[in-house]
């Protein structure tokens, strides 16, 4: 077993773990620790704990030391900084006419590097750019390009559901999210309604992915033929949540036919609908909303034109 503390240097950002080095570490300390990028200033969201050695790389990097007043007074210093990085960069994007948005600006807790995060349709050649920030800043400047979701989160932003995103304020990397997520939650197929304001699908579809997978083994396809306890019907639509099936069918001793809600248990299928080959529709946002097709397998051709 080891002994690690979690440090997070975003709110929302990815948790990194360090060797505490006999430093005892609570959740809402700050710490000076060393990284890849230089020495940065960081917030402790776990506190000292063991984990197995398989589950850490190896060699964790020290905590160098917990955080001063001069220490905090100094990361004051760098957010202002940053802030009037910004500005300077902006003008300077313009002034060289480069296709390019400017998203956030970072500064390293010991002054060595600025990192200027950005978003493009292409490449941009900002040699030109990077040599101005240099001889004004007097230090290392690094240039990164980010993807929209990533930028969603720099800046945070209000959601369908009206609440802040969860990447901007807990989710601390992104998820792999696909179209079948939607589809096992019964939502419309309409990218407009199943994407987020980054313009790539909502993050949380995920979140109840696997209840919706277990609640829809017990049910039907629409179009299924079922056995029921009035007879033979076809299914029209389900409820996944309350386990309830709507049905057409066929009254006794006649040829009309009625609507009927049974629950999953009361039915048993007899012949599941045929599904269609879900590949050969593609949808696209509108340009300059996302970077990437999204592949839509519908059942319907008409959510195309939806």
């Amino acid at each position: 077993m080891a002994k690690v503390v979690g440090i997070r240097f975003k709110k929302a950002g990815k948790i990194y773990y360090f060797d505490p080095d006999n430093l005892e570490m609570q959740v809402g300390d700050h710490a000076i620790v060393e990284t890849a990028r230089g020495v940065e200033y960081g917030s402790v969201v776990i506190a000292n704990r063991e984990v197995e050695e398989g589950l850490i790389v190896q060699p964790l990097k020290k905590v160098i030391r917990a955080a001063t007043e001069d220490d905090t007074q100094q990361e004051g210093i760098n957010k202002e900084k940053e802030k009037e990085a910004f500005q300077i960069c902006v003008d300077k994007i313009k002034d060289h006419k480069l296709d390019m948005k400017l998203i956030d600006v970072e500064v390293t807790f010991d002054n060595n590097k600025m990192i200027f995060y950005f978003t493009a349709e292409g490449r941009v050649d900002f040699r030109e750019l990077v040599k101005d920030l240099a001889s004004i800043f007097r230090t290392r400047i690094e240039l990164r390009q980010i993807g929209v979701r990533d930028e969603a989160k720099m800046l945070n932003g209000i959601g369908i559901c009206g609440r802040p995103l969860c990447c901007a304020t807990f989710l601390g990397e992104f998820q792999p999210v696909s179209i079948k997520m939607a589809k096992e939650q019964n939502l419309s197929l309409n990218p407009t309604k199943i994407s987020g304001i980054c313009g790539r699908l909502f993050c949380c579809l995920k979140y109840e992915e696997e209840t919706y997978e277990e609640l829809n083994k017990n049910l039907p396809d629409v179009g299924s033929h079922v056995k029921t306890p009035d007879g033979m019907g076809e299914v029209i639509s389900v409820n996944i949540i309350r386990q309830l099936v709507r049905a057409l069918v066929k009254k006794k001793d006649s040829d009309e036919k009625e609507v009927k809600i049974y629950s999953a248990g009361e039915l048993e299928i007899l012949m599941p609908k045929k599904r269609k080959d879900e590949d050969d529709i593609i949808i696209k946002l509108p340009k300059g909303k996302v970077d990437e097709e999204y592949e839509v397998k519908i059942l319907k051709e008409k959510f195309k034109n939806e």
